[in-house]
């Protein structure tokens, strides 16, 4: 209860001084970093925008701020991008992914297959984000049937534990983007669900948040025409995901 009050405290006083964003609290000790996945698509827009640069680095830096004011886990430095093919993702417990069903949705290497495979399978944690509808489903569903093809999507009930391993949350939340409502909902969908896939012991190894927006909870924290209480479940849902993947 203490957590969640700082949380509502934090954000609305936030809200009030939106000019100046607080710095991150960093740890050169740290556990924590936040590694965003940079992709290809299968299509091109022509002004040539990039899915995986949604709202960064807003977001990515307001949630590290949310982890280190209210958890103990201790952050370090500012987020960083990756490429899935990029060794270097061995050495962080977390990716996160967004936009995923766009453009065609994703286009991976076979580099990249077999590395998320690889890192998936050693005990990695992957948070895919802000994607909404059937088509965009079917998207990106085609693409990590490459991945795992023979691993099923599972959808998740809210009595599962990564809904109250830190916070106790009702299942999965409608996060609105700007100027938007939870009350509608986007591409002919008017409900969140969240749905992962498993590895052999039972763990989730890839959690969808799926017709939800977290990132922008996480980006608009301080913008005034952004609700505080769409913001607080960004910040209560990605605790939980970030607990779960730090203590499985």
């Amino acid at each position: 209860m203490r957590s969640l009050l700082f949380l509502t405290t934090w954000l609305a006083l936030g809200a009030a001084a939106a000019a100046q964003s607080p710095p991150i609290d960093r740890d050169d000790a740290g556990e924590f970093n936040f590694v965003r996945v940079q992709f290809d698509t299968h299509y091109v827009s022509s002004a040539g925008f990039e899915n995986w640069t949604i709202d960064f680095p807003d977001a990515d830096e307001n949630f590290l701020r949310g982890v280190s004011r209210l958890t103990n886990i201790r952050v370090l430095d500012n987020p960083i991008v990756l490429r899935l093919d990029d060794e270097q993702i061995f050495d962080y417990p977390f990716l996160y992914m967004l936009e995923v069903g766009q453009n065609g949705g994703i286009a991976l290497s076979p580099a990249e297959l077999e590395n998320l495979r690889e890192y998936l399978l050693r005990g990695g944690f992957l948070l895919i984000d802000d994607f909404w509808g059937q088509l965009e489903w079917d998207n990106f569903q085609a693409a990590f049937n490459e991945v795992f093809p023979g691993r099923e999507i599972v959808e998740l009930t809210p009595d599962h534990e990564i809904f109250h391993i830190y916070y106790d949350i009702d299942g999965p939340q409608m996060i609105p983007a700007l100027y938007r409502t939870d009350e509608v909902g986007e591409r002919g969908i008017d409900h969140a669900s969240n749905h992962a896939i498993f590895d052999d012991a039972g763990r989730i190894m890839v959690l969808i948040n799926w017709n939800s927006d977290m990132g922008d909870g996480w980006e608009h924290t301080h913008h005034p025409a952004y609700p505080t209480r769409y913001a607080n479940s960004a910040y209560r849902l990605g605790i939980n995901y970030l607990m779960y993947s730090m203590t499985h």
